[in-house]
């Protein structure tokens, strides 16, 4: 009974005895979790707030229909223009259709920002209509609205110059955010700049009241074009429901097990070799394999739990500063992720732990009191 508390007392003495006498290698096992679970939840948040973030503005502009090309993008910035103007007047006569907006989508690259080419009239008309904190609608091929968050981002007031899509605009109007995107010029304008003439990337569609009738009635009039409701469409907006974006979020995530997993089984290894003569004690006190497994694998896990709670802080901190400062830039981070991180970083971490504590619990114990 002696012996088995002596040994008991011994591990415990052992497991913090490691950390708080090796410090640096605490730290850095400690400092190599931080960054998986950070990355983890950097990338995830980022993702799924950029996802999140579009749906939420797609669903703000007041259609309950998207009428798309065969094959387009769900993310309408890369979709192409090649969607007919003239459809929206064909769409816009049918029985269930109350109003159509056509709308041509580009991406600015130089400041990767989604600029929408409107008829300000028929977009404005499909819900409430633009809220402007301050100026008008454009008047001239050269204006630009902006909305409030690209204008808070880019320090923009009414009158100011910017370039978009090498084209320099004058901010004619900044609104309130939520309408798509975060810059709206002519339709006309964009289909110059896209070399596009006639041509649009989607139609924004609301119906009378009967989303799925108008669906239906688009379909029939327009056989060979994507037409699927804004309620379907929100339902996708969703990083886990976006194949594409599944192989990345798994890369990522495997990348962080494996930083973890080759850190920890180096500091493991290093450390089962220095301490061979203290295991060698452990065992001549009576501890079986099991314990000496047990007690690396322990020491592991509390450092492994140390660096998860670390990375959630430093997510957080992070995403609060990125967020005063890139308001344009959406993260968001939920607890099941939180809690998915902390869990891969455990056992990434037990992993690499693993096959030291194995070495470490088939010494013998006079050959381990012998080492030096």
């Amino acid at each position: 009974m002696d012996e088995t508390f002596e040994g008991r007392f011994a591990r415990a003495q052992l497991l913090w005895g490691n950390i708080s006498a090796r410090p640096l290698r605490a730290c850095l096992s400690i400092l190599a979790i931080t960054i998986q679970v950070f990355m983890v939840l950097m990338i995830v948040g980022l993702t799924s707030g950029v996802v999140s973030d579009w749906g939420k503005r797609v669903e703000g502009v007041g259609a309950d229909i998207l009428v798309q090309p065969p094959n387009s993008s769900m993310f309408f910035a890369f979709s192409r223009a090649v969607l007919a103007e003239s459809l929206a007047d064909k769409v816009s006569k049918l029985p269930g259709v109350d109003e159509v907006a056509p709308t041509l989508t580009l991406m600015d690259q130089k400041n990767f920002v989604l600029v929408y080419g409107i008829d300000y009239q028929r977009f404005n008309a499909l819900s409430k209509g633009f809220l402007f904190r301050d100026g008008r609608p454009f008047s001239a091929p050269n204006e630009a609205i902006a909305d409030d968050i690209v204008a808070q981002s880019k320090h923009l007031k009414v009158g100011d110059q910017v370039s978009l899509l090498n084209h320099v605009f004058t901010i004619c109007g900044i609104v309130v955010h939520g309408k798509g995107a975060r810059y709206f010029i002519p339709l006309k304008t964009a289909q110059d700049i896209a070399g596009a003439a006639g041509k649009v990337s989607m139609l924004y569609v609301r119906s009378k009241g009967d989303a799925e009738a108008a669906r239906q009635q688009i379909l029939l009039a327009a056989p060979n074009n994507g037409v699927k409701s804004v309620a379907e469409y929100m339902t996708l907006m969703n990083s886990s429901n976006l194949p594409e974006l599944r192989p990345f979020i798994r890369t990522m995530v495997g990348i962080g097990m494996v930083i973890s997993f080759l850190v920890v089984l180096l500091n493991m290894h290093t450390m089962v070799m220095e301490r061979t003569r203290e295991i060698g004690i452990l065992k001549a006190l009576g501890s079986s394999r099991l314990d000496i497994v047990k007690l690396l694998l322990g020491e592991t896990l509390v450092l492994a739990f140390l660096g998860g709670v670390a990375g959630i802080i430093v997510t957080f901190v992070v995403e609060g500063i990125l967020r005063e400062t890139t308001p344009t830039l959406q993260i968001l981070i939920t607890p099941g992720w939180i809690l998915g991180a902390l869990v891969l970083a455990l056992a990434g971490a037990a992993a690499g732990a693993v096959y030291p504590a194995l070495r470490a619990a088939s010494y013998d114990p006079v050959v381990a009191l012998a080492y030096e």
